[in-house]
């Protein structure tokens, strides 16, 4: 099995190898501290743009319909749909199963989901994390199709190597992407600024650990061999350092005299620095500033108006092709044929107060684009008989008749 394996590697082009980030040789000549911590995670507005756009996703509910002569309706495929809107798999609930494979697209650049079929019927779907994935393709045809995209799975659980055909693999990926098959993570494109991130945070968390205190110069007369030297430092640093010695006073022998060197923050704009860093990360993700919390420029009406413009800049591409990549992979080609499709229901993070939400439903229902019943299925009402009748105003007239009821012998 390895052999044929080592065979095809040779053939293969691997789309997503990286090198190994935790090598302290490498890092260094990277030119990155070994010290600064490695989990992008721990930086706050990155790790708050990643929860942001996974639970945005997790909380909306994916519908399935279809294109019929009549318009679009629900469709009636319930066994597809229920997968996907209940449990996708035994583990999971919908709502966290999508909010996963978020978070690992905007974290790794990549999701991967596997199609699990027992003969034509869909069984479950199954999350790869996306750092044991690897995308190859087949230039020389020997799986089949010349060129054809496969994707290489190590299963950290078991330790055994999948391989799966490009029609089995849910894969979303970021917009940034320069060959349409991998896309990149914004780790990898502001990585410097992370990094900068990163390198504030543990300064800060330092200038903590030593009390908001920063160095300080020992000024003595005469001359002290190195290990003087060095017990008379630690003797201060004992005093000096430190939030629990903050405040206490520090007792200085004769003829010496401890002299402190100040940091301070904002004649270097450490925090406008800081603030501008983390605008950049959120930008790239397309968070807008008063969902981290900086409401300095907020120019929106109200939170309406915020999540509107939040669903128009950024999650209309994100869904988009959700739905895309969801509707050709899960649904045959046959009932694509006859309309069926997969859409996200984007009117929970839409809508209004109920004062706004009840005038907008009564306009609907008295011009005739609601019946009573949908707009109160809307609301989580009943249905009540008589309600699927569409009403509107009797004094309403064709537009072609306008004018015909001031004509002699017209009826008005």
């Amino acid at each position: 099995m390895m052999g044929w394996w080592n065979r095809l590697t040779r053939i293969f082009r691997p789309r997503n190898e990286t090198a190994d980030m935790t090598n302290p040789l490498l890092l260094q000549w990277l030119g990155i501290d070994p010290d600064t911590p490695k989990d992008q995670l721990s930086e706050a507005t990155y790790f708050a743009c990643l929860k942001i756009l996974s639970e945005s996703l997790g909380k909306l509910p994916l519908k399935m319909y279809q294109r019929t002569e009549r318009g679009i309706v629900k469709s009636d495929r319930e066994e597809i749909y229920n997968l996907l809107k209940l449990r996708p798999n035994p583990y999971m609930t919908s709502s966290v199963f999508w909010s996963t494979v978020e978070m690992n697209r905007n974290h790794y650049g990549n999701a991967y989901v596997w199609c699990q079929y027992k003969g034509a019927e869909l069984q479950g779907l199954w999350i790869m994390p996306s750092q044991y994935v690897t995308i190859v393709v087949d230039d020389g045809g020997i799986l089949g199709k010349k060129n054809a995209i496969w994707y290489r799975y190590n299963d950290p659980y078991d330790g055994q190597l999948y391989v799966f055909h490009n029609d089995d693999v849910l894969h979303f990926k970021t917009s940034v992407t320069f060959d349409g098959i991998t896309g990149l993570s914004v780790r990898d494109v502001l990585k410097h600024t992370v990094d900068g991130a990163l390198e504030s945070q543990k300064f800060m968390n330092n200038l903590y650990k030593t009390g908001l205190t920063g160095k300080a110069v020992l000024e003595y007369t005469g001359d002290l061999n190195q290990e003087a030297r060095d017990r008379l430092v630690k003797g201060f640093e004992q005093f000096a350092n430190g939030s629990k010695n903050a405040g206490k006073i520090i007792p200085v022998p004769l003829g010496m005299k401890l002299v402190p060197l100040d940091i301070k923050l904002t004649d270097s704009q450490f925090f406008e620095l800081k603030k501008y860093s983390a605008l950049q990360i959120a930008a790239a993700f397309g968070i807008k500033p008063n969902q981290i919390n900086d409401y300095e420029k907020s120019s929106y009406a109200s939170a309406e108006a915020q999540n509107l413009a939040f669903y128009v800049d950024t999650l209309l591409y994100v869904l988009k092709q959700y739905e895309e990549e969801i509707t050709y992979k899960i649904l045959s080609n046959e009932l694509i044929q006859q309309g069926h499709y997969f859409k996200f229901n984007v009117n929970v993070i839409l809508r209004a107060d109920i004062k706004t939400q009840m005038e907008a439903l009564s306009k609907g229902v008295n011009n005739g684009i609601y019946t009573a019943n949908e707009a109160r299925s809307y609301l989580d009402l009943p249905a009540e008989e008589g309600g699927d009748v569409l009403m509107v105003n009797g004094n309403y007239i064709p537009i072609t008749m306008i004018g015909q009821q001031y004509q002699k012998g017209g009826e008005g």
